[in-house]
């Protein structure tokens, strides 16, 4: 999977998160963030591999998140490798 999908999917996942009244605070809780600071914090190496960290955290949020989007849940795991910080595989690559 390369970057830009990777991101369009974390982006999709984040506005799942932000329209749920239940996953939003936790997610805003466990980041240490506050709701208006999401945009900003969207920009930062790392964010969007977050998202994608949450929702396959918690396989009910997952399984949630791929049927309501339509996407196969290893699309997910796949598009963490390829953001920033998704894990080691990227830092090597540039």
């Amino acid at each position: 999977m390369q970057q830009d999908q990777a991101e369009a999917l974390a982006v999709q996942a984040l506005a799942f998160i932000a329209s749920d009244p239940e996953l939003l605070p936790r997610f805003l809780s466990l980041t240490g963030i506050e709701a208006d600071q999401i945009r900003q914090a969207a920009r930062e190496p790392g964010f969007l591999a977050g998202v994608l960290q949450f929702i396959l955290a918690h396989e009910p949020t997952l399984i949630r998140f791929s049927e309501e989007t339509q996407t196969d849940p290893a699309l997910v795991s796949r598009a963490l490798n390829a953001l920033p910080f998704g894990d080691n595989r990227y830092e090597q690559s540039i």
